[in-house]
């Protein structure tokens, strides 16, 4: 018993120096930044925002890649089950705990397979509605859909927050809309100015031009407090909808592969960190709407762990169900 104490003492023992040693070297070869979104949408735009300083921090050049559909399982998917070395990450939020509600028969768990590393930033939605719709509040919408039911059509992004945040309306307001989904978001709002769908929700700074173009009329948002932006679109609370918004919306963060060494994961968080922190980011984040959000490995695997169990209920609530 002894002698097999002392043998597996000297095998963790290895194992923390080989880790050691690889979080020295690394990195030593170029990181792959998996966005399970298409391009353009605002993870999409993150993930650029944030790699350009981050690979200055690291020394190396982070590769972007768009593997979208399956509502982000595909991406995710492809981080579980790379080697878990470092140079395949993966930028998503909060859809993660989605999965168990949308797509229980995914064969990886999010919770075991990925390795929470760093958290990034938050932010909250919009509403908005084709200008030819005669609505220009939640209430109205809510009228209008009530005297016309089944003819007016959600569009969103499949197992995004703005889906979630639709149904949430949608059940709340007691409404028949009808659901269309797509891959992404950017598909929505181009069927939106196309007049093929009448409702959309998405970030602030995705809809802005459009909303200045008068193209699009935004009609609430879901924050706690209105947008600076849009100081005169009341917030989903004020429209008589506090179930409506999840204060804020959206968390996104970077997670590598379960067993990643910890030295790696630590490394990975002081760059992300101090990317973050730094005062070149504050000009994008304030473009994009985000609010910085800074954490620790640890800090932000108990709140990931926390969120895994927060959003199913409410998911079930709000009627969605496995794809």
């Amino acid at each position: 018993m002894k002698l097999l104490g002392t043998f597996t003492v000297a095998v963790i023992s290895a194992a923390l120096a080989a880790g050691a040693a690889h979080a020295q070297s690394y990195p030593s070869q170029n990181i792959k930044l998996i966005v399970p979104f298409v391009p353009g949408g605002p993870v999409d735009a993150l993930a650029r925002v944030v790699a350009q300083p981050l690979q200055a921090r690291l020394g190396q050049t982070i590769v972007i890649e768009n593997r979208s559909g399956g509502g982000t399982t595909i991406g995710a998917k492809a981080v579980a089950t790379a080697e878990p070395d470092g140079y395949t990450l993966l930028i998503l939020g909060p859809n993660l705990t989605y999965y168990p509600v949308l797509f229980p028969k995914i064969d990886f768990d999010p919770a075991k397979a990925l390795t929470p590393v760093a958290t990034l930033v938050t932010w909250s939605h919009v509403f908005a509605v084709a200008p030819s719709l005669p609505v220009k509040t939640a209430k109205e919408l809510v009228e209008h859909a009530k005297a016309n039911p089944g003819k007016l059509a959600f569009g969103y992004g499949q197992a995004t927050m703005p889906h979630i945040l639709g149904e949430a309306f949608i059940q709340a307001a007691g409404v028949d809309i009808t659901r269309v989904p797509y891959r992404g978001g950017e598909g929505a709002r181009a069927d939106l100015l196309g007049g093929r769908i009448h409702v959309n929700v998405a970030p602030v700074p995705q809809l802005l031009p459009l909303v200045r173009d008068g193209k699009i009329r935004p009609i609430a948002y879901t924050g706690p407090k209105r947008s600076p932006d849009l100081p005169d679109v009341p917030t989903m609370a004020e429209s008589g909808f506090p179930q409506v918004g999840y204060n804020p919306d959206v968390w996104m963060g970077i997670f590598a592969p379960a067993g990643t060494p910890k030295a790696v994961v630590d490394k990975l968080n002081a760059a992300i960190a101090a990317t973050m922190r730094s005062a070149e980011m504050a000009p994008a984040l304030k473009r994009f709407g985000y609010e910085a959000r800074i954490t620790t490995p640890a800090e932000f695997a108990a709140f990931f762990a926390s969120e895994m169990k927060r959003w199913p209920p409410i998911l079930i609530k709000t009627g969605l169900k496995a794809q």
